[in-house]
């Protein structure tokens, strides 16, 4: 028989549902299938809309910053980056002062999709069944969370 390790609840620490890991996975796919809903009309995927909002808000950026923002390695944002640039909502040039690195920004086109997405955010708390107050403090434990394990994180690596 296979020992169990429980915790001051009596939960058994190896069953799925008493991750916290599980739980924000699960939450993150469900997140996944109202976005896909939520952004068709867009023709945006989940992570290029990330990405579009990083640049709606701060504007033109090192593609380095916007992978910062949106803690995509550039494996990974690259490839999303020329689909958008593909789709004429980015342009991407080299910066005038160090070719090494790849400025990005919005073109009219994707500074005119800006409008069209105003409204997901609502839609987005609408489909939560969350209110806006229950929304803010999950946000902000979420990224206190987020903070602690970066730290942790780190400390592993020594």
């Amino acid at each position: 028989m296979v020992k169990s390790t429980t915790n001051e609840h009596g939960e058994d620490l190896l069953q799925l549902d008493t991750q916290i890991c599980f739980a924000l996975h699960a939450t993150s796919r469900s997140f996944g299938g109202v976005y896909r809903q939520v952004l068709r009309d867009t023709g945006l995927t989940y992570p290029q809309y990330l990405a579009m909002m990083a640049l709606w808000e701060h504007g033109e950026m090192p593609v380095k910053r916007l992978g910062e923002l949106l803690r995509l390695d550039t494996g990974t944002l690259s490839p999303l980056l020329k689909r958008l640039d593909t789709a004429g909502l980015v342009k991407r040039d080299r910066s005038p002062h160090d070719e090494r690195s790849v400025i990005v920004g919005l073109t009219a086109a994707g500074r005119e999709l800006r409008a069209q997405a105003e409204q997901i955010p609502l839609k987005i708390l609408a489909a939560t069944g969350l209110e806006p107050e229950e929304l803010i403090q999950l946000r902000t434990t979420l990224n206190r969370l987020t903070d602690a394990l970066d730290s942790a994180a780190e400390s592993l690596q020594d």
